[in-house]
């Protein structure tokens, strides 16, 4: 039997296994792969897949090993555990008591299964009661603090139910769910460590259960601590680590274990929006673009993920390719939190603040934990001036997630706006710490060091020479380095990087102000260095300009014709037609 049929068998067996127990996220993520895996040579005709062959030219760029019946090296493939089922004891009560559940009626769920002893019936009883804790929370929050009140309220189950995990753990009666619902509960109540043992059980007995593995993953908060993890190889934990890796900011790892994972799940749109996300993080705006667009071809309703495509859509102001996105999400489910970030998007980029800003906040109200509309409405308030809000913004999100650097620059932004700058560099620290290959940051903090109030140029240099290394895609950091060394008199330093500036703009065909001042910093440098030749070079291309800078030019070689008795005796509008 192929790994691809091994895979195939261990998806559909967990799909059962997953839905039975009412954990709906985990079981459509395994339904996802599912139907991702590309089916064995041997066994593929056209009809019996929804992909053609070759249809896909994001899942070829992705694919880097052919077609084979091996994994990938560091993949290993085991078969499912039989799971101890309990049908036959407490059936007819499990039955209605998921019927309750899947009604959302939780207490009335597990007072129906009070009295069972099975393990499919506790766990569910467990988990019913859990949400029904969860729901009152949300409940007492609104009635407290409004929808997008901050609250300490808590849910009033976890104690009991912490109790009662830790004596079926301790007794060895415990099954893989009711592990995983224990972490969640240690969570919760913030016992970590425990909560890490307790999740890493459950994800070796049970590997297929995704909702496990991304609380694992949220308690990941650094790489020694993902090392640290003492996991039982199995393809499942090629995914986990992929997307550790992404949260971790090492998108390249991460890039590596999704190319390794797609020689088997190879039209898995999961991968596929993950590798867009681990583009989208490096800036490939392009290659996101076109990974989204497929994304959508194959999966036309899809609004997972989409908010990040209208962030790239956003930021190469494509008005047309936003606006048929957001009707799109809007006709297809207008009240999903991401639905209304996209909307959102849309009309900031109109230019219309308040009514993006009114988007984010519906969004919060369908989900107030959800990230990404705090972080951009935070952007919105900074837009409209309105600083105090922004920060509150901004704070929310990194509450939420103090990993979100994109909140963090926020953060220093608005109080470099508020003229605080040992404020704003205490964030941009935080940012670039987290983002350490983003020169957009190290440009702000360099600024902020310019600033007035602290004025230390050297620090500005040390981060824009970061900026520089970092891929600066708008241009700054070579002209402001340079600029900075003129500043402080390093007349060399400076001449060296209003070169490279100069040789960049010329490559990239770009003309302006700043090329101008290249160019007349350059001959004047070398026009005291004696090296006449090069002055008048650059002082033949300023003749080209119209503004004062051309009779600067005019009167350079005048005054080098005059010093240099070599110099050719010619008339200076020979320079200029």
């Amino acid at each position: 039997m192929t790994s691809r049929e091994n895979c195939r068998i261990e998806l559909r067996t967990a799909i059962r296994q997953l839905t039975d127990r009412c954990l709906y996220s985990a079981s459509k993520w395994a339904g996802e792969q599912l139907v991702g895996i590309e089916l064995d040579p041997a066994k593929f005709t056209p009809s019996n897949t929804r992909f053609q062959r070759g249809s896909s030219s994001i899942r070829r760029r992705f694919r880097t090993n052919d077609v084979t019946s091996t994994p990938p090296a560091g993949m290993s493939y085991v078969s499912t555990p039989v799971m101890e089922e309990d049908e036959v004891v407490d059936g007819d009560f499990y039955l209605l008591a998921k019927s309750y559940f899947d009604c959302r009626e939780y207490r009335r769920a597990a007072h129906v299964l009070r009295d069972q002893t099975g393990k499919k019936s506790v766990f569910l009883r467990c988990y019913a009661l859990y949400l029904a804790g969860e729901k009152r929370k949300e409940e007492e929050m609104i009635e407290l603090e409004g929808p997008l009140g901050k609250s300490d309220t808590v849910n009033r189950e976890l104690a009991s139910l912490d109790r009662e995990f830790a004596t079926l753990r301790k007794n060895g009666t415990i099954d893989p769910f009711g592990l995983y619902l224990y972490g969640l509960v240690l969570k919760e109540k913030g016992n970590q460590n425990l909560a890490l043992t307790v999740l890493v059980e459950s994800v070796n007995y049970y590997p297929w259960n995704w909702s496990a593995w991304s609380e694992l993953q949220s308690l990941c908060t650094t790489a020694d601590t993902l090392s640290s993890l003492n996991l039982s190889y199995h393809w499942m934990k090629d995914f986990f680590l992929a997307s550790a890796y992404q949260e971790l900011r090492m998108h390249n790892e991460s890039l590596a274990k999704y190319e390794s994972l797609q020689s088997t799940f190879s039209y898995s749109n999961y991968i596929q929006a993950q590798i867009a996300k681990a583009q989208y993080s490096l800036r490939e705006f392009e290659q996101v673009e076109v990974i989204f667009e497929e994304l959508l071809r194959t999966d036309p309703h899809r609004i997972e993920d989409m908010d990040m495509y209208s962030n790239v859509l956003y930021a190469k102001e494509c008005f047309a390719a936003l606006s048929y996105l957001a009707h799109r999400v809007f006709t297809t489910d207008k009240y999903r939190p991401e639905s209304c970030c996209i909307i959102g998007n849309y009309y900031s980029l109109k230019g219309q603040h308040e009514k993006s800003v009114m988007y984010f906040r519906r969004a919060l109200k369908l989900n107030k934990n959800y990230l990404s509309a705090w972080t951009l409405m935070g952007h919105e308030y900074v837009e409209m001036k309105n600083t105090p809000a922004a920060i509150d913004a901004y704070r929310r999100a990194v509450d939420i997630y103090p990993r979100d650097y994109r909140a963090w620059y926020g953060l220093g932004q608005a109080y470099e706006m508020m003229g605080m700058p040992f404020y704003a560099l205490h964030y941009f620290k935080k940012s670039v710490f987290l983002q350490p290959n983003d020169s957009r940051l190290w440009i702000a903090m360099a600024q902020c060091y310019e600033t007035d109030q602290l004025h230390m140029l050297e620090e500005a240099i040390k981060c824009y020479r970061r900026a520089a290394n970092c891929n600066d895609r708008e241009a700054i950091a070579l002209h402001q380095l340079a600029k900075l060394h003129a500043e402080l008199g390093r007349a060399e330093e400076a001449a060296f990087y209003y070169k490279k500036d100069l040789e960049r703009m010329e490559a990239e065909e770009r003309e302006g102000p700043n090329m101008v001042e290249a160019l007349l910093f350059l001959a004047q440098h070398c026009r005291e260095r004696k090296r006449f030749e090069e002055a008048e070079v650059y002082c033949t291309r300023l003749l080209d300009y119209t503004g004062p800078e051309k009779e600067t030019a005019k009167s350079m070689l005048r005054g080098m014709r005059a010093s240099e008795s070599s110099f050719p005796s010619m008339d200076v509008e020979h320079f200029h037609p």
